[in-house]
């Protein structure tokens, strides 16, 4: 038999134990949870957000004051080439080995010089062939023209008939057409001689050569490039609403890589270009030596816009969202000002100014530098621009 007083002391050593551990373990948790609560409490005075007890110093920035503009000028240029009037690529009609050729690329000719031959010693021979044979046909033709009068003075003394004074006289007139057949085969030599030679249709200035001395020329094959002097036109496309504003015979103003150029307007064609929906405009430069041949020259129209806005420097303008643009201007704030921003439309630029139009009134005063470091809210001191350059330079 078991003894009870055993048990009761047996039970009573294994419950203290384990009662112990819990208390311990609750001491332990307690004391880690409060050196956490305590080091949140120490990170927090001591690295926490820290609050501006002072207002922020305005910045300087320079300003302009807004002007209202009911309408603007806008200056339209449209571009095109100063051409030569005529240009000309000259080659021989018939085919034949180069003779000569007398003039190098950037020669300047006069109308009438010769610029190259062909080798045309097979048709001069063919023409002295058919000299040769004019000459046998006035012989036979005078001789004829003889027997006709010899025929006649029997014919009158009765001594032939009237057959054979007729028979004379068709030989007569054989004998002529033989000369006119004659002469024409060798006009048509000289022509042949002549056309194998090129000259300068015009006053010009070589500006191509294909071919060499010994080369064989094909029939119409170019040979030279010959581009008209002193004589330069422009042909300008310009949109069919600005037609009515030009008039022909009137002197304007090109704008060439060299300067400006005076040219009289011609005329317009009238007639709309179907790639680029513009009407040609055709100019006389007066001045072709001022401009060389192949300059691009543009024609400046001005053009009224009735739309009220507000011209802008190109500096004060920050891009925003879907095209619009950011302006800031600076307004009253009890003694001083704030920065604040503004979404406006560029509608033209110009240099370096832009015409917008927006929420903005008449006298609001722009802030025209500084941009990067301005925020809406941010105080300012404003200095009108004029003023700021004068106490730079100063």
């Amino acid at each position: 038999m078991s003894d009870p007083d055993y048990h009761s002391l047996s039970d009573q050593r294994e419950f203290r134990p384990t009662f112990m551990k819990g208390v311990v373990f609750l001491v332990l948790l307690g004391l880690v949870i409060a050196g956490f609560l305590f080091g949140a409490f120490l990170m927090r005075s001591a690295e926490g957000p820290k609050v501006a007890v002072a207002e922020p110093e305005p910045m300087t920035v320079e300003v302009t004051e807004a002007v209202l503009v009911k309408d603007f000028v806008l200056d339209e240029a449209y571009s095109g080439l100063a051409q030569a009037q005529r240009t000309s690529q000259l080659g021989f009609p018939s085919g034949g080995r180069i003779e000569s050729i007398r003039v190098r690329v950037g020669d300047h000719v006069k109308a009438g010089d010769t610029l190259a031959k062909l080798d045309t010693r097979g048709l001069a021979a063919q023409l002295a062939s058919l000299e040769a044979v004019v000459d046998e046909a006035r012989a036979s033709y005078q001789l004829a023209l003889d027997t006709v009068e010899r025929q006649r003075t029997l014919l009158a003394q009765g001594h032939v008939s009237t057959q054979r004074v007729d028979e004379a006289e068709a030989q007569a007139a054989t004998a002529a057409a033989r000369i006119a057949s004659a002469k024409a085969q060798a006009d048509t030599l000289r022509v042949q001689i002549d056309l194998a030679r090129i000259t300068a249709p015009f006053d010009g200035v070589v500006t191509a050569r294909f071919a060499d001395e010994g080369a064989i020329a094909g029939p119409g094959t170019p040979l030279l490039e010959l581009v008209e002097a002193g004589k330069l036109e422009a042909e300008i496309g310009v949109p069919a609403s600005a037609v009515a504003d030009l008039e022909p015979g009137k002197v304007y103003t090109l704008t060439a890589e060299t300067g400006p150029v005076d040219a009289t307007l011609r005329g317009v064609t009238g007639v709309v270009n179907a790639s680029q929906r513009t009407v040609a405009a055709v100019f006389d430069i007066d001045d072709a030596a001022s401009v060389p041949a192949g300059t691009i020259v543009r024609l400046s129209i001005p053009r009224t816009i009735d739309e009220g806005g507000f011209w802008v420097p190109l500096k004060a303008l920050t891009s925003a969202t879907r095209g619009l643009w950011t302006i800031y201007v600076a307004v009253p704030d009890g003694g001083g000002a704030r920065a604040e921003s503004r979404v406006v439309e560029m509608v033209h630029t110009s240099g370096d100014r832009a015409f917008v139009r927006g929420p903005m009134q008449p006298g609001d005063r722009i802030i025209t530098d500084g941009l990067h470091r301005i925020t809406p809210g941010v105080p300012v001191t404003p200095i009108d621009s004029q003023r700021a350059s004068t106490e730079h330079d100063g």
